[in-house]
């Protein structure tokens, strides 16, 4: 796949959060000095304040060093999908003891994370839903491996979400295979299942009240 971002810094830290962002979610870049030409094929460059004046490109994204680059990625996609909405959001959860959660916009991966805790989990869901309310649909898709977790979080996650999100259980059969070679990286496995859940039809769970908001 073509590179559609340049990371252009001749910072340390500032490059390695964004290509670790990047490399995380699978996105292709091209890295650059901020001296160097942009080639024709890029349509976002990441730089940083004190660097930005050398970018010579229409399109050109500042990233405040000591922030979370999740931000600015999600709005480096958006760009170069060339809109400001997306059409769908698709939330997947794989619920454990070590709870992992993906968020997919039409088709990216915009953030994958995991929570240690059934309380963290729900905030940590509903306030994604808060902050991403651009998509036309918005679901999440719950794992049911787990069947005690997924029974418990159902529930909660039914009363906390907007009624706008549609819920769904997901078979995880096969969800977590792939990842027999990467176990010694703390968490992947879990955010690489919600990633997989995230993609897979489910199973429709009727919400609360549901009849009532039609």
């Amino acid at each position: 796949m073509e590179a559609k971002i340049a990371v252009a810094t001749v910072s340390g830290k500032a490059y390695y959060l964004l290509v670790n962002e990047l490399k995380a979610r699978g996105i292709p870049f091209l890295s650059l000095t901020p001296y160097e030409n942009v080639p024709l094929n890029i349509q976002v460059v990441v730089t940083t304040e004190a660097e930005r004046k050398h970018i010579k490109h229409p399109k050109v994204l500042v990233y405040q060093e000591n922030t979370n680059p999740s931000a600015i990625v999600n709005e480096a996609i958006i760009m170069i999908e060339g809109k400001g909405d997306f059409e769908t959001m698709v939330v997947g959860l794989d619920p454990g003891k070590t709870f992992g959660i993906a968020v997919l916009s039409d088709g990216n991966v915009l953030q994958a994370l995991t929570c240690s805790s059934v309380e963290e989990t729900v905030n940590t869901v509903v306030e994604i839903f808060s902050k991403e309310q651009r998509a036309a649909v918005r679901v999440l898709k719950v794992g049911n491996w787990s069947p005690s977790y997924t029974a418990e979080l159902l529930p909660l996650l039914d009363a906390a979400l907007p009624r706008d999100v549609t819920i769904e259980i997901v078979r995880e059969a096969g969800t977590t295979r792939f990842v027999g070679q990467t176990m010694h990286k703390r968490g992947l496995k879990h955010t690489m299942a919600a990633i997989k859940i995230a993609e897979r039809r489910g199973q429709l769970y009727r919400r609360k009240g549901a009849e009532e908001t039609r």
